[in-house]
């Protein structure tokens, strides 16, 4: 469980454009059922944005110290730890020790059943969570200071790196569809936790040198909840935009899926959430935080689709990546609006994505997919999807990257 240890005012930024996020959160405001603004909850944002994870920064200030500092953890011992357990590590350091007792000991709430319902369930989404993921959770993030400029600064999604950032993201998402790869030593949870300590190295990277009092701490915990948010309940609302009927027993199992996911994370217990709705009030007051677009955003959408042309594929290269990039800047259109495209510096296209994805994915999930025979095409289909959206970013070095995915 994460602790409060912070008095500090919110940064600047804090609900600078709070008119724009009501007008961005409106389709949020409705579907939670939204009267009022929570101020306690608003206060809660503001404290966290200069918050960090205090499990995180204690391994990052032991992986930081000098070679032969007492209490010094390496990135082997790390991976080692991970892998193969604590005891596989010649005498651990105290922080390392603690970090691993507390990821390992799974929460009580934690129903292993639910959770491998909730990785088929992503699954079946196939090639609609890969471009929910993409234009909503990613580039959908980028309309807002803060998290933006820390990427560019960390040079995370900007420049030759993009492509694989992206083959990264990919790559981590699929994982979480396989079975048992989220209990301790599982792939996913091995990558999850990845993730964690490289944010807690990142914040102790930037922070000395951060506009704190301009955007909160570099990894905050107010920002590590926004990207919960954006991988759960959004990627719901998305695939549902798409034609993808979402029952209330899948939205329970995802739910459960990403609460896990967020609990590894770091996020805080009372921001680990159970239902959609719950989830989408709070990312409402999450957009009322915020600040207006950076110049850091349309650096970042415009590497996004810039890397579409940098794909591999087998058949008609060109002609495929130049059809991806468009595409994706067609359903960009939709899910952001033409305002939010011409604040990121991305040109507008007519909706023509929607008009062949909405109608193929009624004929798929509603008719094909209600019989046992569709299902089971549907786990295929998505296990293929995850595979051929890994191989167009990874190209050449795709089995390195693959694993068991490329046995579907």
């Amino acid at each position: 469980m994460t602790t409060m240890t912070t008095t500090s005012p919110p940064p600047t930024r804090f609900r600078e454009a709070e008119a724009r996020g009501r007008r961005l959160g409106r389709p949020l405001r409705a579907v939670a059922a939204i009267q009022e603004v929570d101020e306690a909850l608003m206060t809660t944002i503001g404290e966290r944005l200069t918050a960090r994870d205090e499990l995180g920064a204690e391994l990052a200030h032991a992986m930081r110290l000098r070679v032969g500092s007492p209490g010094r953890v390496t990135h082997a011992d790390l991976r080692t730890a991970l892998h193969d357990g604590i005891d596989a590590v010649a005498e651990p350091a105290p922080a390392l020790v603690e970090f691993l007792a507390h990821v390992s000991a799974v929460p009580d709430w934690v129903d292993w059943d639910l959770l491998h319902e909730g990785g088929e369930v992503f699954n079946r989404f196939g090639q609609n969570a890969a471009d929910v993921l993409t234009q909503l959770s990613l580039v959908g993030g980028y309309r807002f200071g803060g998290p933006t400029d820390l990427l560019v600064a960390t040079g995370g999604l900007t420049g030759g790196s993009t492509r694989r950032r992206l083959a990264e993201t990919q790559k981590w998402a699929t994982t979480l569809s396989e079975r048992d790869a989220l209990r301790p030593g599982g792939e996913a949870w091995r990558l999850t936790l990845h993730v964690r300590a490289m944010h807690a190295l990142v914040n102790a990277s930037f922070e000395p040198r951060w506009a704190t009092e301009r955007w909160g701490l570099p990894i905050n915990r107010t920002d590590l909840a926004a990207t919960l948010g954006l991988f759960d309940a959004v990627t719901l609302l998305g695939v549902r935009g798409l034609g993808v009927p979402v029952s209330r027993r899948d939205s329970q199992a995802a739910m459960h899926l990403w609460k896990y996911v967020g609990w590894l994370l770091g996020v805080d217990d009372d921001w680990l959430v159970d239902s959609e709705r719950e989830r989408h009030r709070i990312n409402y007051h999450l957009l009322l935080a915020q600040s207006d677009v950076s110049e850091a955003g349309p650096r970042l959408a415009g590497a996004v689709v810039g890397a579409q042309v940098e794909r591999h594929y087998d058949h008609l290269p060109a002609l495929r990546r130049r059809f991806e990039r468009e595409r994706l800047l067609s359903m960009l259109t939709v899910f952001l609006g033409p305002q939010s495209m011409r604040e990121l510096g991305l040109p507008v296209r007519p909706p023509w994505a929607f008009a062949y994805v909405v109608p193929l994915n009624v004929l798929r999930y509603r008719s094909v997919g209600r019989t046992p025979w569709g299902r089971r095409h549907l786990d295929r289909w998505g296990r293929r999807v995850s595979a051929s959206v890994l191989r167009s970013y990874y190209g050449d070095d795709v089995e390195q990257h693959l694993g068991p995915l490329g046995t579907g």
